[in-house]
């Protein structure tokens, strides 16, 4: 879809930004709300979230807005060196873009990406939200990046299959429109 660099920028930074807002949302309410919920006997996650200044990340409490800021700057980077390139690269392996049908070649692509990202940004994730304050243990490092892969590779899968991906092509057609398509002539 992307044909030029900067094209592929802006289909990086658009497919980063809905991801980041997505998982910090998927990570604080649906994987970790009712605990933080119940340590500080908040009626809300985000009561939670206040009640206890902020979210734990290198040992230290940040608001959210820092965390996805911090998360966005990573997975931009991840996306644009790694994510993208590999996973063009690795779909084209297996299919010709020329002989195979868009939707089957993006899905693989999509498919690729999320193989690529899900570990890598759940092992940065590891290490971002690591309960310093209880030593550090190398074991335990490990266990929490595999809890984290289980977790989050589901909810990448179907995310940017069914929802993130379409929404993003969506935008992106609409602002690289081309402008026959805006002024067909007669």
């Amino acid at each position: 879809m992307p044909s030029n660099q900067f094209q592929r920028m802006v289909f990086a930074f658009l497919t980063v930004l809905v991801t980041v807002h997505a998982y910090v949302f998927y990570s604080l309410y649906v994987i970790n709300g009712s605990t933080l919920m119940q340590v500080t006997g908040a009626d809300s996650v985000i009561h939670a979230i206040n009640a206890q200044g902020g979210i734990s990340m290198f040992g230290k409490m940040l608001p959210i807005w820092a965390i996805v800021l911090i998360e966005f700057i990573f997975a931009y980077g991840l996306e644009c060196i790694m994510g993208s390139p590999c996973s063009f690269k690795l779909a084209c392996k297996n299919f010709n873009p020329a002989e195979t049908h868009p939707v089957i070649f993006e899905s693989a692509v999509i498919c690729t990406t999320v193989g690529l990202m899900c570990p890598v940004m759940s092992f940065l994730a590891t290490w971002f939200y690591y309960p310093y304050y209880a030593g550090f243990n190398i074991f335990t490092l490990l266990a929490n990046w595999m809890k984290l892969v289980c977790f989050n590779l589901p909810f990448a899968f179907f995310t940017q299959l069914f929802f993130i991906q379409p929404l993003v092509r969506t935008v992106f057609k609409f602002l690289f429109r081309k402008k026959n398509e805006k002024n067909p002539s007669f």
